[in-house]
């Protein structure tokens, strides 16, 4: 049987593969799991409740609630806030278990479930491992005043803008920012941070139905963004995903600023200000090639992890480092946050612009972006990727096709079944012959019978 939880959290389609059934069980099964490892030893538990726009969040949040209310645990409701407003308050209200309802990036049919642990951390793999074993397991019901009880946090939207706006160096006078919130969690608090910190703001995707969340906005769809920067003559773009955990960036000339580009530009503003551990970023193997040979270039050293920000974290935390991230636009500053947060980000990107007085364009260019093509496999299996032995042979001849301007990253992905053919080149016209090559390989041996 495959493995519920992917690389972050449960997801599927809302109503038939994430049924109410399964996230009430899910629930239970995580306070179970919590209670018998310590977590709410001498206390009545106590967890956080979120969710993004969807449509679909409102059952799901209403199954996770009751789930956890049956299991002796007490909840606050926060409503549609983003992923990282959940685990900060989750840490700074203290309470045992934080829980998202979201589907990130994907499309509105689709949702998905985030637990955080005290501290607003994302569980361990084996604590993960631990839920889902005892999945639909006998137990003994809690009655009475044993029973959790279910509340609503109305203010836990303003105490997430106090707390972003609190981190942030510098104001924002003086600059005009486009923000797309991609009809997501972010629509109210990410154009109110702004605002406060004294930037003029221009909002698209602030307008959620339930069904709308990512539909051609936001960070997976940048145009949108672009043509608004333009129009407007902003000095800026910033987008986020649907539970606002990703920022990516657009400057004045519309070219898009990554999430690679963004990390070395808050890593090299941390060195000035004395502040960038060790000198050292960690990046996952998917960071563009070209982030590695900048920050080589600046004495920056690199820590590699892999793909998923749970995964950076745990790097960060280990070694001991104050910034890390994806390409994607997770980007985690530790100091004051233990997740990839895409308003966060956002914001301490633009006071990085103000403080300097440097367009945004100009600080993108400390590094050149290698050209980078991304091919989706899909239908085959996956699980086979690094032990077919033709596969493994193509990989090489590419390898020695590109040499050290250019590399290869063969990845299944961790929330959906397909193969990901990553490949980088002095060209793109090279990177993609390469990639489309390479697919091809990997749909002829893994394809199923």
């Amino acid at each position: 049987m495959a493995r519920l939880f992917g690389t972050d959290g449960v997801r599927g389609l809302a109503n038939r593969e994430l049924t109410a059934q399964l996230a009430l069980d899910l629930s239970v099964a995580a306070a179970h799991v919590l209670a018998e490892r310590g977590t709410f030893a001498g206390h009545r538990p106590r967890a956080v409740v979120g969710r993004d726009p969807r449509a679909s969040g409102e059952f799901l949040e209403a199954a996770v609630s009751a789930g956890l209310a049956s299991a002796g645990v007490d909840v606050l409701r926060v409503g549609v806030l983003p992923t990282p407003a959940v685990a900060h308050l989750t840490e700074v209200l203290g309470v045992d278990l934080g829980v998202m309802l979201s589907a990130s990036h994907n499309p509105a049919p689709d949702n998905g479930i985030k637990f955080f642990s005290r501290g607003g951390l994302k569980l361990a793999d084996e604590v993960e491992e631990a839920i889902e074993a005892r999945l639909g397991e006998p137990w003994e019901r809690p009655v009475g005043a044993a029973i959790g009880r279910i509340t609503d946090l109305p203010d836990g939207a303003e105490r997430y803008i106090d707390y972003l706006v609190g981190t942030v160096p510098n104001r924002l006078d003086g600059l005009k920012v486009v923000v797309d919130e991609a009809n997501g969690a972010a629509f109210r608090v990410s154009p109110e941070a702004l605002r406060r910190l004294g930037a003029e703001v221009v909002e698209i995707g602030v307008r959620p139905d339930g069904l709308n969340i990512n539909e051609g906005c936001g960070s997976t769809y940048l145009d949108l963004l672009r043509s608004a920067v333009l129009e407007h003559g902003a000095d800026a773009g910033i987008a986020h995903d649907g539970d606002a955990d990703r920022c990516l960036a657009v400057d004045a000339d519309g070219e898009v600023v990554d999430g690679d580009q963004i990390i070395a530009i808050l890593a090299l503003t941390l060195r000035e200000h004395g502040r960038l551990a060790k000198d050292t970023v960690a990046a996952t193997v998917m960071a563009n090639l070209g982030f590695k040979i900048a920050m080589e270039r600046e004495g920056v050293h690199v820590v590699e992890t892999a793909v998923g920000d749970r995964y950076v974290l745990e790097a960060m935390r280990a070694d001991g480092l104050s910034i890390g991230g994806e390409q994607s636009g997770h980007v985690i500053l530790l100091e004051h946050a233990n997740t990839g947060d895409g308003v966060l980000t956002g914001l301490h990107l633009l006071a990085r612009v103000a403080e300097s007085g440097k367009p945004l364009g100009e600080l993108a260019a400390v590094m050149r972006r290698l050209p980078q093509v991304l091919v989706n496999v899909k239908g085959v299996d996956k699980s086979r990727v690094h032990s077919a032995p033709l596969i493994s042979e193509a990989v090489r001849a590419a390898e020695t096709e590109l040499g050290a301007a250019g590399r290869v990253l063969l990845r299944p992905s961790g929330t959906e079944s397909l193969v990901r053919v990553m490949v980088e080149a002095q060209s793109h016209d090279l990177a993609e012959a390469i990639a489309h090559r390479l697919a091809g390989v990997v749909r002829d041996e893994l394809s199923s019978a």
